[in-house]
């Protein structure tokens, strides 16, 4: 990994410009983890039985940018982006997958989940989760969002550290 290059979240800032930026934190957290890696070391797993890699994360992490901005928000029957079918454990099928490609189309949700949120007038816009039949705010997304991101952030730290014995931020 290079030098910490994420945005830092301000320290004051309204409630919308502060989740936007924990969010755009943790995205570029998963990047850094990232940076620098193979495919070979993007796919190597974390221990038997797991077969988590970090490459199945990212290819996770497109998966709920597309399930909590497009599909609540634009589409509710818009395809996954690795399974015809809701199905989140595909994305962690990671045998014929390339960085390249899974980061495209993480890169891809991510830019359309960030029009989504700046095109809202507010964070109380409504939109329904196809997978719980229910209305939810913009603004519970963006915190379901961003703790996916905190927690698999975390697997992240150990599956790197795991590759190369890189460790940090």
């Amino acid at each position: 990994m290079t030098a910490d290059s994420r945005p830092e979240p301000p320290h004051f800032g309204d409630e919308r410009e502060t989740l936007r930026a924990f969010l755009d934190y943790q995205r570029a957290t998963l990047a850094m983890k990232c940076e620098g890696l193979t495919d070979e070391e993007l796919r190597q797993r974390s221990m038997a039985p797991s077969t988590l890699t970090l490459l199945g994360l990212v290819r996770h992490m497109a998966e709920v940018e597309r399930a909590w901005f497009r599909r609540v928000f634009e589409d509710n029957d818009a395809p996954m982006v690795w399974s015809p079918v809701i199905d989140f454990q595909a994305a962690y099928d990671v045998s014929e997958a390339t960085g390249a490609e899974a980061f495209a189309a993480w890169e891809a949700e991510v830019e359309t989940s960030r029009r989504i949120e700046r095109e809202a007038d507010s964070l109380d816009l409504a939109g329904h989760q196809p997978r719980w039949g229910e209305e939810v705010s913009l603004r519970m997304v963006l915190v379901h969002v961003l703790l996916e991101y905190g927690r698999h952030n975390g697997h992240a730290d150990f599956l790197r550290e795991g590759v190369d014995g890189v460790v940090g931020a």
